[in-house]
């Protein structure tokens, strides 16, 4: 009788004749025009993620009009083109006045956006700076960030502006991180002079 053999024995057995390290091939060097590309492609990201979109998208265009050839380099540039591309053109969208501003800071805020709320309000504010309802809806931004302090002056100055939003605040929901504050207190329940 012949003696069997495990499957797990002849695996064993087989991984043990084979050479336990891969030799990796040698990385070459990159060409003239692969380090030139990919510094090109460095700079115009930079002023990507600086949010300076017009100058990288100016960049990455030129990155693939002269290195196009450089495949893997050229597919990222596309990429980051198209996204600058589309920023500039969410830019150019945005509404001028302070009312549609603070609308659509209202839209992000109920979207959950609050950073971009945040920013659709204070560009309301700069233009129309004694509007209380902006400030206001700045307010509940800034109490949904967890900004307390800057939600309670945004709060401030939108009651001096318009008093009777105190009601409003005793029971909206975008203030409840404010509520155990005892300055929430004094500006939304105890009536001012």
């Amino acid at each position: 009788m012949v003696p069997r053999v495990k499957k797990t024995q002849k695996l064993a057995a087989v991984r043990a004749q084979r050479p336990t390290t891969v030799s990796a091939a040698p990385r070459r060097p990159p060409t003239v025009d692969e380090a030139a590309a990919l510094m090109s492609f460095e700079r115009a990201h930079r002023e990507f993620t600086h949010g300076r979109f017009g100058e990288a998208r100016n960049l990455f265009r030129a990155l693939l009009d002269k290195y196009s050839q450089v495949s893997e380099v050229a597919a990222r540039a596309r990429t980051y083109l198209a996204i600058a591309e589309a920023r500039l053109r969410t830019e150019n969208m945005l509404p001028r006045d302070a009312d549609s501003l603070y609308d659509r800071g209202v839209i992000e805020l109920n979207r959950g956006e609050y950073v971009a709320a945040q920013e659709m309000f204070e560009r309301a504010l700069k233009r129309e700076p004694e509007a209380a309802h902006i400030h206001y809806g700045l307010a509940a931004t800034r109490a949904r960030l967890g900004s307390v302090d800057l939600a309670l002056q945004s709060l401030q100055r939108a009651l001096d502006l318009q008093p009777n939003l105190r009601v409003r605040a005793q029971h909206d929901h975008d203030l409840t991180s404010l509520r155990n504050d005892p300055d929430f207190d004094k500006l939304v329940f105890q009536p001012r002079p």
